[in-house]
């Protein structure tokens, strides 16, 4: 296996732990129901070429193996302790293994934070003794360790081939059912597993930049119900996805976070979606089916990445190169448009009933010659307008299905789809009804390193992670945040007013923010007491004309100004102002009698646009957040929005335009001019860079921005304050 190539800021701290010279297993056991008995198997089958140090004050030997009264009476100094003994032991072992030397404990017993209260306790003194004494801390409640090109097997799994995937898992079920599914695949190996566990102490963060810098590891493979420190995560996640390939399976979501959220954005942040998409934003290819985890990990390791989604498909049968088609096109992939030289060259070869248009179907062409399919994806992997070749059909059974005399040519035809592999830099993706059997032909091309599938979905989805890798590759050139923004003395002290007097921003306060940072806001009145009315009034005429008015209130006891009643539009004249002022003083003190209220606001009504919504969450695992999609009343129906973590490269802004399933309407519908998607990209970006500045900013919704075709109107503005980090901030 060849080694990736890459650069990370800081070696992993984990090599010696995962790849010691020596390991102590604590409660190694002569009883095969054991896990110290079971490790000690693995350990010894495998042929582990370190020391074993078996730890048992009731044996002299185990398995063969002199053992240990104690962890300090060990001789050598082994880097890494199996500790397979009640929880309550844990923390005094941990404070033997620092004395002894030993930097890393594998952690297997439960009964820790999990069950809360007495374990939850457990946990910090065994984390307090961790600390103390410079030892890290596998688990607890881990499923264990290996390391197969180490011959390190904690768990003592058989037929476990070693290879260039690496897993880390919170499920052993899930590695299990992996370890099982590449058996039965015959050509997936595994590099290094780790069962995080509680990650009291390493988390997956630690894990993805041990298996970044692995030269054994081809590609990272997680399964992830939690993430401790998302953030964290993301960081290295950038840094490895760039040097080889990390495929995430995600489970549930974290909206326990995002209770307490009082905006269009808190309420929709925290979910599954936000997750998928901040993933990827980090490279991160994220499979949606527990099935697909194996098959793209294995994809991605083959075939590294595709220049771009343009798939040409090359079927032996109609039916199921229309099945191919209706998949690539719902996983976001293109079938290539095959140019007139590429066609031409396809009818010479094949039958005149064949279809030369992709899907290209042979139509009986291969029945006596299946070598041509090989022919086909020569001719149509030299089209400049193809980053993909995908074959689909029946490939190595034509010898199965028709006759035992075509055995010769089909494997002539994997011959030279091997060769053709080797000459190109595209990927080539094989979908057979015959690879549950593994003919002759399929294993051939199995061994020299081209993916062949059971199943056209897990086809496709292979060749949708290549894609997605080529283009996150191609623009990370691109990635340069934009400029930061000096915070403003007077704004910081805005914030500092607001959480003295324990409100969020005003309305108007909000808007000032973002007018003072380049941000397009409408002009706006705040009227204190009726009197001001016909000044404002004045004012707009000059400005504006006969323009109508909006007028809202301000309070800091009302949030939801629509709901109290407290917004009344398309207002002209002083008389219709005077009469809407009094009609929302009545309503938002019915609504809210003890409500404080500072007065109206007053601003030009908006011509009709697209509304869209751009909005900020401090998500607790992941930090700032920005989100954009389809605004106004819809926000929370349609849930139409994409995810991208702050601060936000130009290309993440454009992705994010780009990424709404709305986006017909951002380009046009029906007549409508299409909006200025610069200026919204411009818009996210500033709104990015507002938010790094001002740390006292929690969440942030901009409810709706009417974009124009030239520019946008922040209509509503509202900005709440984080009520804590004041004091964390004063602390020295």
């Amino acid at each position: 296996m060849n080694p990736i190539e890459g650069h990370l800021d800081s070696r992993s701290p984990l090599h010696d732990i995962l790849a010691p010279t020596g390991i102590a297993v604590v409660g190694a056991s002569a009883d095969p129901t054991k896990r110290g008995y079971k490790a000690m198997v693995g350990l010894i089958k495998d042929g582990y070429r370190g020391s074993i140090y078996p730890v048992n004050p009731k044996a002299d030997m185990i398995l063969g193996v002199k053992a240990w009264p104690s962890v300090t009476a060990i001789p050598g100094n082994p880097e890494l302790a199996l500790i397979c003994t009640p929880a309550a032991t844990v923390p005094g072992l941990i404070a033997e293994c620092g004395r002894r030397g030993i930097k890393g404990a594998v952690i297997l017993a439960s009964g820790f934070a999990e069950v809360g209260g007495e374990g939850a306790a457990l946990e910090r003194e065994m984390m307090a003794k961790a600390e103390a004494h410079g030892v890290r801390i596998i688990g607890p409640n881990t499923s264990g360790i290996f390391n197969l090109h180490h011959k390190i097997n904690l768990l003592a799994l058989d037929n476990v081939r070693p290879g260039d995937v690496g897993i880390i898992s919170q499920s052993g079920n899930m590695l299990l059912s992996l370890a099982l599914e590449a058996q039965h695949n015959g050509h997936v190996g595994f590099s290094t597993y780790v069962g995080p566990g509680n990650q009291s102490d390493i988390g997956f963060n630690d894990y993805l930049r041990y298996l970044g810098e692995d030269v054994h590891t081809r590609v990272a493979t997680l399964y992830v119900e939690g993430f401790r420190d998302g953030r964290k995560f993301l960081d290295v996640a950038r840094e490895v996805t760039a040097m080889k390939p990390v495929v995430v399976y995600k489970s549930g979501s974290t909206e326990q976070g995002q209770k307490a959220a009082s905006s269009h954005t808190g309420a929709l942040a925290g979910s599954y979606a936000m997750t998928v998409d901040l993933l990827r934003q980090a490279g991160v290819s994220v499979v949606q089916y527990s099935d697909e985890i194996l098959p793209v990990a294995e994809g991605l390791g083959l075939l590294q990445k595709a220049h771009g989604k343009r798939v040409a498909v090359i079927s032996d049968g109609g039916g199921q190169a229309t099945i191919a088609s209706d998949r690539l096109a719902e996983a976001g992939l293109e079938l290539a448009e095959l140019s007139d030289t590429t066609r031409q060259q396809l009818r010479e070869v094949l039958l005149p009933q064949a279809s030369t248009v992709n899907p290209v179907d042979v139509a009986g062409s291969t029945d006596a010659k299946p070598s041509l399919l090989a022919t086909c994806m020569e001719i149509v992997a030299a089209d400049d307008n193809v980053d993909s070749v995908f074959l689909v059909g029946m490939f190595g059974g034509y010898s199965i299905r028709f006759a035992e005399s075509l055995l010769g040519d089909e494997m002539r035809g994997a011959e030279a789809m091997v060769d053709l592999s080797r000459a190109t830099t595209k990927p080539l993706v094989i979908y057979s009804l015959y690879t549950p059997i593994k003919p002759p032909a399929l294993r051939r091309l199995h061994e020299a390193g081209l993916p062949v599938y059971a199943s056209i979905e897990q086809s496709v989805r292979v060749l949708a992670a290549l894609g997605e890798r080529g283009q996150y590759l191609a623009q990370l050139h691109r990635q340069s945040r934009e400029a930061a923004v000096t915070p403003r003395p007077e704004l910081a002290a805005m914030f500092e007013r607001a959480r003295g007097e324990g409100r969020d921003l005003f309305e108007y306060e909000a808007k000032q923010l973002l007018r003072d940072h380049g941000v397009e806001v409408p002009a706006e009145r705040i009227a204190r007491s009726e009197g001001e009315l016909a000044a404002i009034a004045a004012r707009f005429r000059e400005e504006v004309g006969e323009t109508p008015l909006v007028m809202k209130v301000v309070s800091k006891d009302i949030l939801h100004k629509s709901d109290a009643g407290g917004v009344k539009l398309n207002l002209t004249g002083e008389q219709a102002l005077r009469q809407a002022r009094e009609e929302i003083l009545a309503s938002c003190r019915a609504h809210a009698p003890a409500a404080e209220i500072e007065g109206v606001l007053v601003t030009p009504m908006e011509s009709k646009g697209v509304e869209v919504i751009v909005g900020v969450i401090r998500d607790p695992i992941f930090g700032p957040v920005l989100m954009f999609g389809l605004g106004g009343i819809f926000v929370e129906i349609l849930e139409d929005v994409a995810f991208r973590s702050i601060p936000l490269s130009r290309h993440d802004a454009e992705s994010m335009v780009a990424q709404i399933k709305a986006k017909k309407v951002l380009e046009g519908a029906r007549g409508e001019p299409a909006v200025d998607k610069e200026a919204l990209v411009d818009l996210l970006l500033k709104v990015s860079s507002i938010v790094d500045a001002y740390p006292a900013l929690s969440e942030l919704d901009l409810n709706p921005v009417i974009a124009y075709a030239d520019g946008y109107a922040v209509v509503d503005a509202r900005v709440i304050v984080d009520r804590q980090s004041s004091d964390e901030e004063s602390r020295p």
